[in-house]
């Protein structure tokens, strides 16, 4: 009698086992450095042709084998880094499992090479789809130096589901950042289609992210040394202005392991509640060490995800090492500290040379287009007097008052130039400097001026990109701008798109960029935060939407962050130039984020307040 169940044969079970270990060629590469790093190396060269599908390419200058060990390296549960079950529970290494190798043959053309210290020659091996072809000795360095060509040659299946060579080469780079910023003793050469990416020679950690992200980032990174109950927490986080809209930089490691741990990310944010503002995450790099025995990392397949035997402690070791660091508010130290900057005396020979450069700087943006905060309003309505030019007539006719409150006389409208809702209410005065206070007939409307004036940019900068892109305007002077690797690539995917949205930028040479001109609206706003949050947003496209469907959300952050903000007094001529602004755009009972404009309050809802019904 025949049975139903049956043993799988040794190929179709290490294609399995590729599944849960080899998702795309970053997965090859993630296994391959960290045996690398296993092995003692200090130098680790990856190389990549096709985003990894061609090629990826792996050499170090660790232990290496010998020719029996290379062999077993290629069976299935073979490891030299674990013996028995109780090496289980105090893994110290980055792999453990001996899955990895012959997964990874299984679904490539694999080429294993390598030479023990101390021997005459080492040991080459070829494999293809998972069955050894060739075993010969050959000429090499001391180390290791592994090929995968053709991934998923014969998994034709998982092969349609990888993305854009430039996708795959950017995950591959990711990952090498974060494993080069946990180990800064180990140099790291990146090379991508036969350009070397980066290259980071061996250092301190501050110097290794300085070659990562760019020195400006490092200015504002401060040391967090702290030892509480037997968990160890160190290293660099940034100050609070340097914060990110996803949490693409909280680089945490456990035990030299880099992890995403809700536990950790949540003490992280605790530490940082105070400071940052709602959807901003900020900048870090902390080592969390903890006896081996009390964290599990055996828990996924990518070891990502650990498990903490008590996590309230490490929680609160961690929460409590960065709270003490944000509590001193070193940054404001560190800005007091900064030395002068030098102011060129009247005897000095660059004083003509100053003055030429102020003189361009007020010549630099039309007059009238410097002076107004509103735009003006479309359809031939007379321009709006400025702020600046309001306040120098009170000064000239010695009227000052208090701008948040004026006679209701002086804010009336005039009707005759605009029919439209908004244009047609009193208004009445301004409450805290961010409501507007109006007179519809009987009732009361209340307009908030930060959601109206959203509004009004969110459809101005529609229309200008539809139109061909968004008003841009250079700047006078042009900024450099260091990424992180995966800004950078994220900055090169998209760059046509960027420069539909009013960035003019170009490549200046490794991951730094030349910064030329800037969205109209932001001219006057920290543009430069604005292009890293349009990066960040970028960075979540690969996987399921394209950047026409990231659009609105994107022209949705700059409308918001070019707008007044908060508390700001606006003058008569202002408020009557929003007004018509917002009579001229559609959907402006709400600001792009969904919330409202304005609010009605009726008479007899007032009396009510006040008993008088």
């Amino acid at each position: 009698m025949t049975t139903r169940i049956h043993i799988l044969p040794e190929n179709l079970t290490n294609k399995i086992a590729a599944g849960e270990v080899v998702e795309r060629p970053c997965s090859v590469v993630k296994e391959l450095v960290e045996n690398s790093v296993d092995a003692g190396c200090t130098d680790i060269v990856v190389e990549v042709e096709g985003g990894g599908k061609r090629l990826i390419q792996v050499t170090d200058d660790g232990c290496g084998m010998s020719r029996e060990d290379a062999l077993l390296a290629l069976e299935r549960h073979a490891t030299s880094k674990i013996s028995d079950e109780c090496d289980l529970f105090g893994i110290s290494t980055l792999g453990f499992r001996g899955e990895a190798l012959p997964a990874i043959a299984s679904v490539s053309r694999f080429t294993l090479a390598t030479r023990e210290r101390g021997r005459v020659e080492g040991t080459e091996i070829y494999a293809e789809g998972g069955r050894i072809k060739e075993v010969k000795a050959c000429g090499m360095a001391e180390g290791t130096a592994i090929a995968v060509r053709n991934l998923f040659f014969n998994t034709p299946a998982r092969l349609k589901f990888m993305r854009s060579g430039e996708t795959e080469a950017g995950h591959v780079g990711e990952f090498l950042t974060r494993l080069a910023v946990s180990r800064p003793d180990i140099r790291f050469t990146y090379i991508n289609d036969g350009r070397t990416v980066f290259r980071v020679l061996q250092g301190g950690l501050r110097d290794r992210i300085a070659a990562l992200f760019g020195g400006a980032l490092v200015d504002t990174l401060f040391p967090v040394e702290s030892d509480s109950d037997g968990v160890r927490v160190s290293g660099l986080i940034a100050s609070p202005d340097c914060s990110r809209s996803a949490a693409s930089h909280l680089y945490t490691f456990i035990n030299g392991r880099f992890i995403r741990d809700r536990v950790v990310q949540h003490a992280v944010l605790g530490a940082y509640r105070n400071f940052l503002e709602r959807g901003r995450y900020p900048v870090v790099v902390i080592f969390i060490e903890v006896p081996s025995a009390e964290v599990d990392v055996n828990v996924h397949p990518t070891k990502h995800e650990v498990r903490f035997r008590d996590q309230g402690r490490v929680h609160d070791a961690i929460q409590g090492a960065l709270a003490g660091v944000l509590a001193s508010t070193p940054w404001l130290r560190a800005s007091q500290g900064k030395p002068a900057p030098f102011v060129p005396s009247p005897a000095s020979a660059t004083e003509t040379r100053v003055a030429e450069v102020r003189e361009a700087l007020a010549r630099y943006r039309p007059e009238p287009e410097r002076q107004q905060r509103f735009s003006l309003p479309p359809s031939g309505a007379s321009p709006a007097v400025s702020s600046a030019e309001a306040r120098m007539l009170n000064v000239e006719s010695g009227a000052r008052r208090d701008e948040r409150f004026m006679p209701r006389s002086e804010f009336r409208t005039s009707h005759a130039e605009s029919s439209g809702y908004f244009s047609a209410l009193t208004v009445i005065g301004q409450f805290n400097a961010a409501y507007i206070l109006c007179q519809d007939g009987s009732d009361l409307v209340i307009v908030d001026q930060h959601a109206a004036h959203e509004r009004v940019a969110f459809e101005q900068l529609k229309g200008q990109h539809g139109q061909g892109g968004i008003e841009s305007q250079g700047l006078l002077f042009p900024e450099t701008v260091e990424l992180s690797f995966r800004e950078a690539t994220t900055l090169h995917e998209n760059l046509a798109g960027i420069a539909g949205l009013g960035y003019e930028i170009e490549a200046f040479g490794g991951n730094a960029w030349l910064l030329k001109g800037v969205p109209r609206l932001l001219a006057e706003r920290n543009y430069l935060r604005i292009l890293l949050d349009i990066l960040e947003e970028l960075q979540s496209l690969g996987k399921s939407r394209t950047f026409a469907e990231a659009l609105e959300e994107i022209l949705v952050r700059i409308a918001c962050h070019s707008v007044v903000r908060g508390a700001h007094p606006l003058t008569p001529p202002e408020i009557s130039a929003l007004f018509m602004q917002m009579d001229a755009t559609d959907f402006s009972s709400n600001c792009p984020h969904g919330r409202p404009v304005y609010r009605k309050i009726t008479l007899g809802e007032i009396e009510r307040m006040f008993k008088r019904q």
